[in-house]
């Protein structure tokens, strides 16, 4: 039996974070001391601020045939002198070392912040329950690229296994770890494709308490392995099925892909746990802008959580 809940999850300003405004296709962001300008074709309104204040950006990322001192079709960043390649920040509670990437990505995905504190709250809620420190649930984080919930759930208390087809992103995600004081934490670290991963898993008989995932449109793994989501989706949510304990805690998908729908996830969570009792949730990912209750969505959301927290 489940109950389903529509939401929307949004993250606001935060110390060290901030959606300064957006509009016209670009966003502009905070992240520590330095402000970005971005590419983000949700941001289809009319800016709030006037050019003068997006010219101020520190560091701007120009689309490919954008006409600028760069080659006409080659897309990049435009830093100003003096702006460090990468730079620390604090967010969430946890440590993060940005790096603005060629993909125009910064290593920090700001609206998972509320599913970040519902794991954290959740881990929080068992361990008080079965009174016993040595326990820790067994997380399994997929496509978990520089580890923003892999850290919270270890801040949490949880054993995570964090896996990601990138190894520069893996290497990235211990960074973060070791800025965030979790270095030691009970994290295994794994570089492979997450479908050869799991098959792995299911022969050795490894079982999760919770599964977090954050699969892409497309993709390969470490050894070229070729991941498309309208092929390997379903093979990915069997194999999910298989591995989790006999009293899972939750599930997570995150979804960045265009084209499809919060929707899609809850089918698949409803089949997946319909043995079990729980909660589904399903919705959109959200930043509201700083002064404003204008809202920039950033992705779908689908989530599960046991019935008896």
């Amino acid at each position: 039996m489940q109950n389903y809940i529509n939401m929307i999850l949004k993250t606001e300003k935060q110390k060290e974070y901030e959606l300064l405004d957006s509009g016209n296709g670009e966003k502009l962001e905070r992240y520590g001391p330095y402000v970005l300008r971005r590419p983000d074709p949700e941001a289809l309104w009319q800016k709030s601020k006037d050019p003068e204040f997006w010219n101020k950006a520190e560091l701007q990322f120009i689309r490919s045939g954008i006409k600028t001192n760069l080659p006409r079709r080659q897309a990049g960043w435009i830093i100003k002198d003096g702006i460090p390649k990468n730079w620390d920040i604090s967010y969430g509670g946890l440590e993060f070392s940005i790096r603005p990437t060629s993909f125009k990505h910064t290593g920090l995905f700001p609206e998972q912040l509320p599913n970040w504190e519902w794991m954290e709250k959740i881990i929080t809620n068992y361990k008080l329950l079965i009174n016993n420190e040595e326990k820790k649930p067994k997380v399994l984080n997929l496509f978990a690229y520089t580890g923003g919930a892999t850290l919270a759930c270890a801040k949490a208390g949880a054993e995570v296994c964090h896996v990601d087809g990138s190894k520069t992103a893996v290497e990235w995600a211990r960074v973060n770890a070791k800025l965030s004081g979790l270095e030691n934490a009970p994290v295994r670290w794994i570089v492979d494709d997450v479908i050869v991963f799991l098959k792995r898993e299911i022969k050795r008989g490894r079982k999760y308490d919770a599964i977090i995932m954050d699969p892409p449109s497309f993709g390969h793994g470490p050894k070229d392995e070729l991941w498309k989501i309208e092929e390997h989706f379903l093979e990915l949510m069997k194999s999910c099925k298989e591995i989790l304990s006999d009293n899972p805690l939750f599930i997570l998908i995150n979804g960045y892909t265009a084209g499809y729908s919060a929707i899609v996830y809850e089918n698949n969570l409803k089949d997946m746990m319909k043995d079990h009792k729980g909660e589904i949730e399903t919705g959109e990912l959200a930043i509201e802008e700083t002064g404003s209750d204008r809202l920039l969505p950033c992705g779908i959301f689908a989530r599960w959580m046991s019935g008896t927290k």
